[in-house]
């Protein structure tokens, strides 16, 4: 170890929920070492969810468009060489890959720092790179990355995301609410959408959900997600009794986590957009099919996860067995665990 860590980068440029998920390891650094400076390498869609975090003082843009293959267009070789110039002048004391990829781990070992700290027993034979490999004894993702930064600096204590809503952003959304008719001190906020069929609730159920919440606390009801997850919500918007506002693919980054956090209560698929919603410490349901939630359930909050069969899941990642399908979860039960927190 240096005698003095001045600078220190956080290499994990994806995807949006692992990035949230990440939050809490990079405030433990910031903690136990607060007069370093901490980067965090990135792809460019998510930067401005961290480049304005209290724990991040830069950024490191990774935008693999341009990086293409560098090996054989002229361009994206520049961009490579111009990257990798970057990473060397920063002269790094310490480099967490908290991705664990064999990209990822390149990266690390081309930053020129000495000490690169990485993920043990990966698929990808990422260990090679790093000088210090830490394995996996926790189940929960965030406590997984705690565990790899708090092999450096011994205090994980008070864990937090230190996610904060940005002021312009919400100013915007609440103009944007206003004008459709919204109340912006009364909605709830879904993300029907998720990067596979088999994790997306359907649109039955999240209409008969609309109309449940509307009937009983008489909430305005948003939906939100990507551009290509419009057409689920214009599905929901047929199906249900209430009015739906439909806000997919309408937000930047920075207003979806502001209209998050303005929510009363938020319900959505095990996607990207809701562990932001939960590193807010909103109300919140989060719905899983196959996907262990244990491993990724919003952190220290067990009463926000509907799933069947929870204590069973054991440790794997995903148990594609029927009776974890998705649409085998209730409304009812759903309600259920919205009702415990609005009450």
């Amino acid at each position: 170890m240096p005698e003095q860590i001045n600078k220190i980068l956080i290499i994990k440029p994806s995807a949006l929920g692992d990035v949230v998920q990440t939050m809490p390891a990079v405030c433990c650094l910031k903690k136990n070492f607060p007069d370093s400076k901490i980067h965090w390498f990135i792809r460019p869609e998510f930067a401005p969810l961290v480049e304005n975090h209290g724990c991040v003082d830069d950024i490191v843009i990774f935008d693999r468009k341009k990086l293409g293959k560098w090996w054989c267009n002229l361009d994206a070789f520049r961009e490579f060489v111009r990257l990798i110039k970057k990473l060397r002048s920063e002269k790094y004391d310490l480099v967490f890959d908290l991705q664990g990829r064999f990209r990822s781990a390149i990266f690390a070992w081309l930053s020129g720092c000495k000490i690169r700290i990485g993920m043990s027993g990966t698929q990808e034979l990422t260990g090679f790179f790093y000088t210090k490999r830490v394995k996996q004894s926790s189940l929960h993702v965030v406590d997984h990355l705690l565990d790899i930064v708090s092999s450096i600096c011994a205090n994980k204590e008070n864990v937090e995301f230190g996610l904060k809503p940005d002021l312009q952003a919400s100013s915007e959304i609440k103009k944007t609410l206003s004008e459709n008719g919204i109340n912006i001190n009364n909605y709830a906020v879904f993300v029907p959408g998720a990067s596979l069929e088999e994790k997306r609730w359907s649109t039955e159920n999240f209409a008969a959900l609309a109309d449940k919440i509307h009937e009983k606390y008489k909430c305005g009801i948003v939906a939100a997600g990507v551009n290509s997850e419009s057409p689920i919500v214009e599905n929901i918007k047929q199906i249900t009794k209430v009015p739906l506002l439909n806000l997919a693919g309408k937000t930047t980054i920075l207003q979806l986590a502001a209209l998050f956090a303005g929510a009363k209560m938020v319900v959505s698929n095990d996607t990207g957009p809701g562990h932001i919603a939960s590193a807010l410490g909103m109300p919140i349901v989060i719905i899983y099919g196959y996907t262990n939630p244990l491993r990724l359930h919003p952190y220290a909050r067990p009463w926000t996860i509907a799933a069947l069969d929870i204590e069973n899941r054991g440790s794997v990642v995903d148990s594609k067995i029927a009776k974890y399908n998705i649409q085998n979860i209730s409304v009812e039960s759903v309600f259920e665990l919205i009702s415990k927190q609005m009450n």
